[in-house]
């Protein structure tokens, strides 16, 4: 059987911020924004402090402990399906409504594209539906 291909993954850097932004808030999810204030940007928050539509869909996860969910809309999971993304971190304050905001430090996303040997063998995007523990 062949391993699949995660769909997004995080630089040390990233890791240790959520590491960091963990321990001092609990359970966190991304969601990759696609819109208005903060642009195209992955947020960073508690489980509890965003409530997820149901047609919104899960990317991937990443670090330890099964992972930080990162989410996005389906419109968003669409443009996304053709690209990789890393998770970064970037210094400065975003000004978005993100976690990390006011530490010095904001998440950033890359992007590159899949090869063409790697398309089949990507991870799925799947409902987020039930995916979020129940405030």
């Amino acid at each position: 059987m062949t391993d699949l291909i995660p769909r997004v993954q995080a630089t040390e850097a990233a890791l240790a911020l959520i590491a960091q932004l963990r321990d001092q808030h609990g359970e966190l999810l991304f969601y990759q924004s696609h819109g208005c204030c903060a642009g195209s940007a992955p947020m960073c928050f508690t489980v509890r402090e965003l409530g997820l539509a149901a047609d919104d869909r899960l990317l991937g996860r990443v670090g330890d402990g099964g992972g930080v969910p990162v989410y996005a809309s389906p419109p968003q999971c669409d443009y996304l399906a053709g690209l990789q993304m890393t998770l970064d971190v970037a210094p400065g304050n975003s000004g978005s409504f993100g976690l990390e905001d006011g530490s010095g430090r904001h998440f950033v996303a890359q992007f590159r594209l899949w090869t063409d040997d790697e398309l089949p063998r990507l991870a799925p995007i799947t409902p987020a539906q039930g995916t979020v523990p129940p405030a």
